[in-house]
């Protein structure tokens, strides 16, 4: 029989005091909140048990959930997420970490073969309540495989669903939520935004999981973005505001399904749009969301879709990243285009 599940969307968490908090700690005591409110929640990859992770996401949790629902794994990809797929036909809900983006695709048959697809072919009789965590993004000096952006293939698999936080709220909330869920998905934590801080308040009631969210109205064009890189549109619009140019800046959160409701009310009002991605732009998130906006919103464009992403190459050795990533100026200059248009 499969674990109860909460839906974190309509019930209360325990009172607590409003907390200043980094992203990487909210995660933390998002998973430790899951742990204490579910016994079937485990959690399983490389290095998370005594050392707590590389980014010390789940420092403290084998400590005191112990060595049977905390896993340290072999460094085997395909094994997590294949022994995870067994543990959650069997009424567990695991948590995988992928340490390090350019690590998942040794599991990416698992993932796209068995996870996304068994709900499916079993016509609803098998759930897979996984979630698989994936720190991603560059911007942190590392070497070869520790700087990618693979949500693009996940976002493209049918049945998986894709999120991605970008500030402390968010993270507390949402990686609870994920793992409330009955579908599989994919959790992309942007790891250079990791030590940032903000406020969370672990009394509030979250919205949707599946949901974007405005997080600053404007009035001449709108910037939309996911991850890493909505630190850097809001920068964008604060630095835009100086000039006297009033950006509206929306965070997608929900890469699959993707929620473009917000997006077509606000580019219906302000006639232009520019997506800010660290992902190379061919056949890309940032690609659909293009077109989904050309399509619905085509009369009210004033100027065409614009997008600033990361390069149609491998990602750079790290002494190039500061080239590769989008940073303020390039994310003003494709404003300052769409406006002059």
């Amino acid at each position: 029989m499969a674990a109860p599940t909460m839906d974190r969307s309509t019930t209360a968490a325990p009172a607590t005091p409003v907390q200043t908090l980094t992203i990487s700690k909210a995660l933390n005591m998002g998973l430790r909140a899951s742990m204490e409110a579910n016994p079937k929640v485990i959690m399983m990859g490389e290095d998370i048990g005594k050392l707590g992770g590389v980014f010390r996401i789940t420092d403290g949790l084998q400590k005191d959930f112990g060595e049977q629902r905390v896993l340290d794994t072999p460094l085997a990809e395909s094994g997590i997420i294949g022994t995870a797929v067994g543990l959650a036909i069997r009424g567990y809900r695991p948590v995988c970490e992928i340490q390090f983006d350019g690590f998942i695709f040794p599991g990416f048959d698992q993932i796209v073969s068995q996870v996304a697809k068994l709900h499916y072919r079993t016509q609803g009789k098998i759930k897979l309540p996984i979630v698989i965590r994936v720190p991603f993004g560059g911007g942190i000096g590392a070497v070869e495989h520790h700087s990618e952006s693979p949500e693009s293939y996940f976002a493209h698999t049918a049945g998986l669903k894709v999120v991605s936080c970008s500030n402390p709220a968010d993270a507390y909330w949402m990686i609870q939520q994920a793992i409330d869920c009955d579908d599989p998905v994919l959790f992309f934590e942007p790891k250079r935004r990791y030590y940032e801080k903000g406020e969370v308040d672990t009394t509030a009631q979250p919205g949707p999981l599946f949901q974007s969210r405005v997080l600053r109205t404007g009035a001449d064009a709108t910037l939309v973005a996911y991850g890493p890189m909505v630190r850097t549109a809001l920068d964008a619009a604060t630095a835009a505001a100086e000039d006297g140019t009033s950006l509206e800046v929306i965070d997608l959160r929900t890469l699959s399904p993707l929620d473009l409701a917000p997006v077509f009310e606000s580019v219906r009002r302000t006639g232009r749009l520019v997506v800010v991605s660290e992902a190379p732009s061919e056949s890309s998130i940032a690609s659909e969301i293009a077109a989904k906006v050309q399509q619905e919103c085509f009369y009210s464009l004033q100027a065409p879709v614009l997008r600033v992403t990361g390069f149609d190459t491998p990602y750079p050795p790290s002494k190039l990243e500061e080239e590769f990533l989008p940073d303020l100026d390039r994310v003003l200059h494709a404003v300052d285009r769409s406006l002059a248009w």
